[in-house]
């Protein structure tokens, strides 16, 4: 298993243009194995698939790209098109600055920017015309166009900062998963910022990559963690190698060839801890797996290196907010 869980907050605020719309989206929640009461748990997780097939879904049928938190609606397969008017560009800038065109062309689009100064890019978006209450809109521009930039080139780009143009939110804490960088909130603009170096490079990708890059794409973009360059972000890839070892501090301290001491210090510079990313990642497996009904739940909490099933239990419960059994019986 190599992807974390999307917290319930993504799909609830995902949901919150079709409610405003009056669609009953009881069917499509249905369809995707997802319970109305699961959403309702602040604390709980679901799957990467879901939570794609769940935004495609709305797009089809709100006939929206925008899922009803725009000023018009964006009809689906604009992305597509968008793509399609990129890829034979020379370099990223020239891909970036038509693709922000293309969609400059529709009324009451979201407006982003790209501007350079030194050694600098922004790009920077235009949320205020937005119905967006939970931002959900917002983030998703962002994370779509910093992750589409980076396939298009083949690497990831480092992103040095990002802002937000509205105070730090109650999930705040699940930005890591998106930006994976420096955050700011309640600024005058919502933009991410990265090095210039990276507007000269090639684009790596043609229409045979783009094919099968549009048949999940851009919702498998929400839905994919960013492989960042922070430490937190390290640590998460080293634990997830074999998640039937699990190392302890000491000895990761060791493989990065830094102390204990150290390595405590800068998870907590992150706002992390050793104990934390371990807990996340074992619930994430757990949610794999109760999805899946491939394991028993004694099965699933021997993997996860818990010595009996009753401490499994209360640590699912304290991570999502259900028991195993019930999040199974829900998902089923």
């Amino acid at each position: 298993m190599r992807e974390r869980t999307i917290a319930s907050h993504f799909a609830r605020a995902a949901l919150g243009g079709a409610r405003r719309h009056g669609y009953d989206y009881s069917g499509l929640l249905q369809q995707l194995g997802i319970s109305p009461e699961l959403l309702q748990e602040p604390r709980a997780r679901i799957a990467p698939e879901q939570f794609t097939q769940l935004i495609q879904g709305l797009w089809l049928a709100l006939d929206d790209e925008y899922l009803g938190f725009g000023q018009a609606p964006s009809r689906p397969g604009s992305f597509a098109m968008m793509c399609h008017a990129v890829i034979h560009c020379r370099n990223l800038e020239k891909a970036l600055r038509r693709g922000l065109l293309f969609y400059s062309l529709f009324p009451g689009a979201p407006r982003l920017t790209l501007s350079q100064e030194d050694d600098w890019v922004c790009l920077s978006l235009d949320d205020s015309q937005l119905w967006d209450p939970d931002h959900f809109l917002s983030e998703s521009l962002l994370v779509i166009w910093h992750r589409f930039g980076s396939w298009l080139i083949g690497q990831r780009i480092r992103l040095e900062q990002a802002t937000f143009g509205y105070p730090r939110p109650d999930h705040g804490a699940e930005y890591d998963l998106l930006f994976s960088c420096p955050l700011e909130f309640s600024t005058d603009r919502s933009s991410l910022r990265f090095h210039s170096r990276y507007l000269n490079m090639p684009l790596l990708q043609d229409e045979r990559t783009l094919k099968h890059f549009l048949e999940r794409s851009p919702a498998d973009l929400l839905s994919r963690p960013d492989d960042g360059d922070s430490l937190t972000s390290q640590l998460r890839r080293l634990l997830n190698r074999d998640s039937s070892h699990w190392p302890d501090l000491e000895a990761v301290a060791a493989h990065l060839h830094i102390s204990p001491q150290t390595l405590r210090r800068h998870l907590r510079e992150e706002g992390s801890s050793f104990q934390e990313l371990k807990d996340q990642l074992r619930r994430d497996i757990a949610i794999y797996h109760l999805n899946r009904a491939d394991l028993s739940l004694q099965q699933i909490a021997e993997q996860l290196g818990f010595s009996e099933p009753s401490a499994f239990h209360r640590a699912f419960k304290k991570w999502t907010g259900l028991t195993p059994g019930a999040y199974r019986a829900q998902e089923m």
